[in-house]
């Protein structure tokens, strides 16, 4: 979750959008880690799950990412929740949960009342590292960012 949490500071300190980094692991080595570039490339799918899953397939080479783990810095939204079950992810490690995302300003909470579903997933997602992911959502705060 390490590597997330720092992607997500690289990206925030850039102004590349919200803080939500993500780390990309196969048998316990990292294959890829990306970050929120929604505002830096003026890509609204750029979230930090979706940067990482395009880096670590061009790396591995192939679109099945089966027995990979994702770790990301708030829990997944619908769109790339549904990226890493395309990638075939075999587990999700996620900081913050779909509320914290809402209490910074995002809208996450929004799309997870209509398409629902989580309650299905039992065992796919774990959080993980919660407070220290509050503590990076904290301080992506006091850097008064773009909202969007």
């Amino acid at each position: 979750m390490q590597i997330a949490i720092d992607e997500a500071r690289d990206g925030i300190n850039k102004s590349h959008g919200g803080p939500f980094g993500t780390a990309i692991v196969k048998d316990g080595v990292l294959v890829a880690s990306g970050h929120n570039r929604v505002l830096c490339n003026n890509d609204p799918t750029c979230h930090g799950e979706v940067d990482a899953i395009r880096k670590a397939c061009s790396k591995l080479g192939t679109f099945d990412l089966s027995g990979c783990e994702l770790y990301t810095t708030g829990e997944p939204c619908h769109m790339c929740l549904c990226a890493c079950m395309w990638a075939n992810i075999s587990k999700i490690y996620y900081g913050c949960t779909i509320q914290d995302n809402g209490l910074i300003g995002f809208r996450d909470d929004k799309f997870d009342q209509i398409f629902g579903g989580r309650d299905k997933l039992e065992g796919y997602m774990t959080e993980l590292d919660r407070a220290a992911c509050l503590q990076l959502f904290d301080d992506y705060v006091k850097l008064k960012p773009q909202k969007y």
